[in-house]
């Protein structure tokens, strides 16, 4: 049991500070900013990857047929297709999570690429493919935030 005296020094103690510091935190990093960073961040990443496997704006590389076939190797899905697929997802899911528009469903269609790429082509590479699901499953849980045509829309 706390004393009278035990509690006025944790209210003024390293503890308030701490917890002060945590509220104003809290305040100034709300879901909108969070789910910004996540869209544009994670849209980033699959982005790129995917202008590696285009030359000019979508023609699919004869590299990333040859990548399919020789590095990656996903079961049960022929590398020309798998170039193709892989090349037009990582365009257009950046595309709308940068917009917030079909957020939700944008997130899960990148974590699912990011769960096949964990799972059959770099099982190694865990910690970077958990950063981005802890992203891809931040943005389809609590979704796109006010600064979004989710939000425009009034698409949850």
């Amino acid at each position: 049991m706390h004393s009278a005296t035990s509690e006025a020094v944790a209210m003024t103690g390293p503890r308030a500070l701490h917890n002060r510091v945590a509220a104003t935190l809290t305040a100034l990093i709300g879901h909108d900013l969070l789910a910004l960073a996540a869209r544009f961040g994670i849209a980033g990443v699959f982005w790129l990857s995917g202008r590696t496997k285009v030359e000019g704006w979508l023609t699919v590389s004869d590299n990333a047929v040859a990548l399919f076939a020789d590095e990656y190797q996903v079961p049960l899905l022929p590398p020309e297709l798998g170039a193709h697929l892989a090349a037009y997802a990582e365009h257009l899911f950046p595309i709308l999570l940068v917009l917030g528009l079909f957020t939700r469903a944008s997130a899960l269609a990148l974590l699912g690429m990011t769960a096949v790429i964990q799972i059959f082509v770099y099982p190694d590479a865990w910690p970077t493919h958990l950063v981005w699901a802890t992203a891809l499953l931040y943005l389809a849980g609590r979704g796109a935030g006010r600064v979004s045509l989710d939000s425009l829309l009034a698409l949850r």
